[in-house]
């Protein structure tokens, strides 16, 4: 694997999270506040098309990807429930359009066959497959059933319970199903010997043995196993999630952060959960909250970036950004007289943080997913973005790209090779579509916050969890 320049990172050590006012020059001149240049209306709209265009009238699901033929991801069914009522806003769709889908979405769900035989079932316990067929709305293949992406879809389904508030009988149909969906979920059964939350389960060999700990996108499943107004998780059980927190701290002063090195991770659980203000037991310790947390680690990213210690093309102040994504290859090739490793679809981020991993490819949703953290360098991010040869077209910004990747002898299965300009992914992936749309519209106006404040099952949550201050002392 291609060698890391530890020099060129050190040099750098000091902006690793750094906020604009302690990096003087390195933040552009970006608007600052709601404010967001014109073209990002056009972003907005394309990167919304991707669920409203692709969503299945039949049953609400939504694939995981396009155009490459795929399965339903019901995390990206989560992210829809939640983008449709934005269109409403912007004015893209009416609102029976929009309550008329998600209520074929949500009735789906409803009904779908819950089981523990291993074929023709949506879900168990409560809980729902990973992937699902998009025509059947069955389990796909041996995928596992996931504690984290139930998660992503139940807060979709919150959203909508919460959002649609008229009196008409579609929308309080939307409210009693939204609550009956939920509420099912039995969380205790997902618990291991350890009090933590397992990552999922198969019926052929039982829980994987990985469960939600450490610092990442886990919060969120916490805070609504801890919510639920059905089986819920005991006390106890946001202590035991947070115990896993000390190896992941980095950083001293104003850079300390919890540190979790591919972006998704900080940005799921805050597009729905307004982490302002508020803090747990952890954080009224740290100092400061888990979306200013958020906010020096995206600053954290961008810097590893701009160190560039693994010395790829293209990084910088402005080119950055690394989640989880597409990539060219599973290959080791010859970079600048050295063997470099890359990947197809990897968890990617900086090296030396948890989860680490770094092979030259930049996600458009790392930086535009942190949107509301960090505008004044999310925004310069998207244009330079814009720039890429391929990346951006009918549904917004494609996956990712590697500048650094030119070899077009290497066939690559999830995008196209130019010897010029890199690799760039051919497909959108609706998790990574939706973390954009969702930042977009937080960032704007607070849209998804301000709906999900009055969600009981998050406010709920959030007080078993310890949560005091903010808004969660208004009523």
């Amino acid at each position: 694997m291609i060698a890391i320049d530890r020099r060129r990172l050190l040099a750098h050590a000091p902006l690793l999270a750094a906020s604009p006012a302690l990096l003087p020059g390195l933040a552009d001149a970006a608007p600052r506040g709601r404010s967001l240049p014109g073209w990002f209306d056009d972003l907005e709209r394309r990167t919304f098309d991707y669920f409203w265009a692709l969503a299945s009238r039949k049953n609400g699901l939504v694939p995981d990807r396009w155009p490459s033929p795929s399965f339903a991801s019901i995390a990206a069914v989560g992210f829809a429930l939640t983008l449709y009522p934005v269109g409403v806003e912007r004015g893209w769709i009416t609102r029976a359009a929009a309550r008329d889908l998600t209520l074929t979405t949500l009735r789906f769900f409803d009904s779908a066959p819950q089981g523990d035989a291993p074929t023709g079932m949506s879900g168990h316990k409560g809980f729902f497959y990973h992937f699902l067929d998009m025509e059947t709305g069955t389990r796909f293949r041996e995928t596992e059933l996931s504690s984290v992406d139930t998660t992503l879809l139940f807060l979709g389904i919150l959203f909508a319970g919460s959002w649609y508030d008229r009196a008409d009988a579609g929308e309080a149909e939307i409210r009693r199903l939204a609550a009956r969906i939920t509420n099912r979920a039995d969380w205790p059964w997902f618990v291991n010997a350890g009090g933590t939350v397992s990552m999922g389960w198969h019926p052929e060999r039982g829980f994987i043995e990985a469960s939600w700990k450490g610092y990442n996108e886990g919060m969120m499943v916490y805070v609504l196993g801890l919510g639920t107004g059905g089986k819920a998780l005991a006390d106890g059980a946001w202590d035991a999630w947070t115990r896993t927190y000390p190896e992941f701290w980095r950083g001293q002063g104003a850079t300390r952060r919890l540190a979790f090195a591919p972006l998704f991770g900080h940005q799921y659980s805050q597009m729905w959960i307004d982490f302002r203000g508020i803090r747990d037991a952890t954080m009224r310790q740290a100092g400061f909250d888990y979306f200013e947390n958020s906010r020096r680690e995206t600053y954290a990213n961008r810097a590893y970036c701009i160190a560039n210690p693994m010395g790829w093309e293209g990084y910088g102040r402005d080119l950055w950004g690394l989640t989880a994504c597409d990539g060219p290859a599973d290959t080791t090739r010859t970079f600048r007289g050295r063997q470099a490793t890359f990947f197809s679809y990897a968890a990617r981020g900086p090296v030396g943080e948890p989860d680490g991993r770094d092979d030259g490819t930049i996600a458009p949703t790392a930086a535009l997913g942190s949107l509301a953290f960090a505008p004044e360098i999310a925004v310069p991010a998207a244009a330079a973005m814009r720039r890429v040869p391929g990346l951006y077209g009918r549904y917004g910004f494609r996956d990712s790209f590697n500048p650094s990747f030119r070899y077009p002898d290497v066939a690559s299965a999830s995008g196209t090779v130019s010897a010029k300009d890199g690799w760039v992914a051919r497909d959108w992936l609706g998790i990574d579509q939706g973390a954009i749309g969702g930042a977009i519209a937080n960032h704007r106006n607070d849209f998804i916050w301000q709906v999900m404040r009055r969600s009981p099952v998050i406010r709920r949550g959030l007080t078993r969890a310890g949560f005091t201050g903010g808004w969660l002392n208004v009523r």
